[in-house]
């Protein structure tokens, strides 16, 4: 359904008139390239061209430089050109929140940015929990709670990842990424995150929230708003009091709140010591997965547990009107009716998996505030908005970063997507897959009708010992380069880890962009099937 002209929300599950223009514009870029990669004789009809994806995972530092060695190596075979979208949380996020500030950003080298991350990736960090930079968090956390905000420690994590990866103040917003897609010149991003309940695990109730340049909106309930708009004040659909839209870097606090809840223990450890990093990275050098599971309530991590003493205690106490570890946003929601029929519609069931989903007052348009997290603390995927059935989307690469299980937050993506019955291909793994992943693996999707042709790519490193580039052997001298140790006790990638020397930086992205080139067959002949799958279903 189209939304009623006198409201400021948009109603329905189709795609917003943006988006649908943006694919007409990517369309006609994508079509003639993907004849050229694919060596194709005739040239592709709209019908034809498949709407292809490329889907990542989060892993703090790891993933933001693993991405731009992956994104590198698919801009060399020119698939990038071929992708309708990027999907991202939590470290991936920050990668493609620098990436989209260049409107042309795909069309270019990707030289220049990679230089910008790696000079921020190996800068000291001690100078972000510094007293003048606790005045300017201080001030701008002033500045959000006069706007009629309900400022949270995620806001405090926003302006020190801003510090971490930037110079200086960052005014960019999310709707400014509005140029970079205009043309159709870029994949269109999507950010994810999860909304919460109070006294519910994300097991028990969590719901799929998506960010574009566009249009913040819950997918389950079909409820989008302007980007402009989020975190404004509406009732009933109407907007009641517009506040300024977020500079961006608060909204990088929410997509990345699983790591905010350490920068108190950060502080803790670093308080008058020179060596506080070094000894924070060794400290908490165990990978994600392999530390107890991560709290199934968030809203339970509270930070009051390690209030610091000094200028951080003084911003927490003077500041931030709660202490959770969760992002609390006007909720664009409240008020509207959730009427029985609507319950029964079939696009609202399809992401009904929440215990409170028979319960219409119970549900988000009751709540005065949208709790959001980091979607890592249910899934670390960004695959949900991919999977709606009006994006059509045909192929997904699935670039993963996680620590630890290189499969697990795939299964558990597929097993999702069988109970809620979404179509997505089976993933048939060994055991020796799960302990030995190997560099790339096709799933077609054949055997479920309606599902994307999936290729999957673990974070590993095998043939890359051993070769620099594909089928060119390392020498003697250059054997060194190979060895990136991605994981275990001495691994520099920790998922918690916040710097790292140009050396272990490069290697990590040279890795990321061999293992897209060395798999250059398996991905052409993903887009080979999805092709054929188009012009087949035609006839």
């Amino acid at each position: 359904c189209s939304s009623p002209d006198h409201l400021d929300v948009r109603l329905g599950f189709d795609l917003c008139v943006q988006e649908q223009d943006f694919l007409r514009k990517r369309q006609k870029y994508v079509a003639p390239v993907l004849k050229k990669v694919l060596q194709l004789e005739q040239d592709l009809q709209d019908h034809e061209t498949p709407v292809v994806a490329i889907m990542t995972t989060g892993g703090g530092m790891r993933s933001l430089t693993a991405l731009y060695g992956s994104l590198r190596g698919l801009q060399k075979l020119r698939v990038l050109d071929c992708a309708a979208y990027l999907t991202g949380l939590s470290g991936t996020t920050w990668t493609m929140s620098n990436l989209y500030r260049d409107a042309d950003w795909s069309q270019k080298d990707l030289d220049k940015q990679i230089s910008e991350a790696r000079k921020h990736m190996i800068k000291c960090k001690i100078n972000s929990l510094s007293l003048d930079y606790m005045k300017y968090y201080k001030k701008q956390l002033c500045q959000r709670k006069r706007e009629g905000r309900k400022t949270s420690f995620i806001d405090l994590w926003g302006l020190i990842l801003e510090s971490l990866l930037h110079d200086g103040k960052d005014n960019h917003k999310l709707s400014d990424q509005q140029r970079a897609i205009d043309r159709g010149q870029n994949p269109l991003p999507i950010y994810t995150a999860v909304n919460i309940k109070n006294n519910y695990s994300t097991l028990d109730f969590k719901e799929w929230v998506e960010f574009t340049p566009y249009e913040v909106g819950l997918q389950k309930y079909g409820v989008f708003v302007r980007t402009e708009d989020f975190g404004s004040e509406f009732f009933m659909g109407r907007l009641m009091k517009k506040i300024p839209e977020s500079r961006i870097c608060f909204l990088e606090g929410v997509w990345s709140s699983l790591f905010s809840f350490n920068v108190l223990y950060i502080w803790n450890l670093s308080h008058s010591s020179e060596d506080f990093w070094h000894r924070w990275t060794r400290d908490k050098i165990d990978n994600i997965e392999e530390e107890p599971p991560l709290p199934p309530k968030p809203h339970e991590l509270k930070t009051h547990m390690f209030t610091p003493p000094g200028p951080l205690g003084s911003v927490l106490r003077s500041v931030l009107t709660n202490r959770l570890c969760i992002a609390q946003e006007h909720n664009f929601l409240k008020g509207l009716q959730m009427h029985n029929d609507y319950l029964e519609n079939k696009r609202f069931c399809r992401w009904k998996d929440t215990v409170l989903d028979t319960v219409p007052n119970q549900l988000t348009p009751s709540d005065e505030f949208l709790s959001l997290v980091d979607t890592g603390f249910f899934i670390n995927t960004s695959i949900m908005p991919l999977l709606k059935p009006e994006r059509k989307v045909d192929v997904i690469l699935h670039l993963n970063y996680s620590a630890g299980s290189q499969t697990q937050a795939l299964e558990q993506t597929c097993k999702y997507c069988s109970e809620q019955g979404i179509p997505f291909p089976r993933v048939d793994l060994s055991e020796e897959d799960r302990k030995n992943p190997k560099e790339c693996y096709l799933f077609d999707g054949a055997e479920t009708p309606g599902a994307p042709v999936l290729i999957f790519f673990p974070l590993i490193n095998d043939t890359f010992q051993k070769y620099k580039a594909p089928g060119q052997k390392r020498s003697e001298s250059e054997m060194e380069d190979g060895e990136v140790n991605l994981y275990g006790h001495c691994s520099p990638y920790s998922t918690y880890s916040l710097q790292y020397t140009e050396k272990v930086f490069d290697r990590l992205l040279h890795l990321g962009e061999y293992n897209i080139l060395n798999n250059e067959e398996l991905i052409m002949q993903a887009l080979h099937t999805a092709v054929a799958r188009k012009r087949q279903k035609r006839k």
